[in-house]
């Protein structure tokens, strides 16, 4: 479990494909402190440290994870949201995030908003997932506040931190995101069409 606060950002050093799964090599200021067969949050995918190095760990995603995700469309150098499992003795900061990447989405617009950042993405609705408004989204691991709600598409606003602590700022008009939809929504959906 998470909570969608990114802890820090990773960068892509190498990937290596391996058959069907990708395995990702990731450096950041927190992979020393990481274990093997811990669990950590990539762009809100859950995925389990495989191997360490200096200042480095690696990670492996299967042919689901990457069908399901950004991940496979990710690049030597690209920058990577990271946070480790949520602490059951800590404070939910953001909101429930399992880390189960429900689907991608497109971001559609990205409108400076003088101090802060109105981003808006597109998703397929076939899936049966749904936003509300001021409801909770998580897109790329971050734990966000829906501003806008539509059939198939929502924005969010993002603050001068999330901006600069999150690869948020690097996300542009045509962008593959992460998308984890609430949990308590998608169960008031599943219910509502039993």
């Amino acid at each position: 479990m998470f909570t969608g606060i990114i802890e820090t950002i990773g960068r892509v050093i190498e990937l290596k494909k391996d058959q069907d799964n990708l395995h990702l090599i990731i450096e950041s200021d927190i992979s020393n402190e990481l274990k093997i067969d811990q669990s950590v949050a990539h762009n809100g995918v859950c995925l389990t440290v495989v191997a360490m190095a200096d200042g480095t760990h690696t990670v492996t995603a299967v042919a689901e994870t990457l069908n399901k995700s950004n991940l496979g469309k990710l690049k030597e150098g690209d920058l990577i949201n990271l946070e480790r499992c949520m602490q059951m003795n800590g404070r939910l900061d953001g909101h429930i995030v399992q880390g189960h990447v429900d689907q991608t989405g497109i971001c559609t617009e990205v409108n400076d908003r003088s101090g802060s950042w109105e981003y808006s993405f597109r998703y397929d609705p076939s899936q049966g997932n749904v936003t509300v408004e001021k409801g909770s989204i998580c897109v790329n691991g971050i734990s966000l506040t829906v501003v806008n709600s539509i059939e198939n598409s929502f924005s969010v606003a993002i603050i001068p931190y999330t901006y600069e602590h999150t690869n948020m700022q690097h996300i542009k008009k045509g962008d593959t995101v992460n998308l984890e939809f609430d949990i308590i929504g998608k169960y008031v959906a599943r219910l509502m069409k039993q």
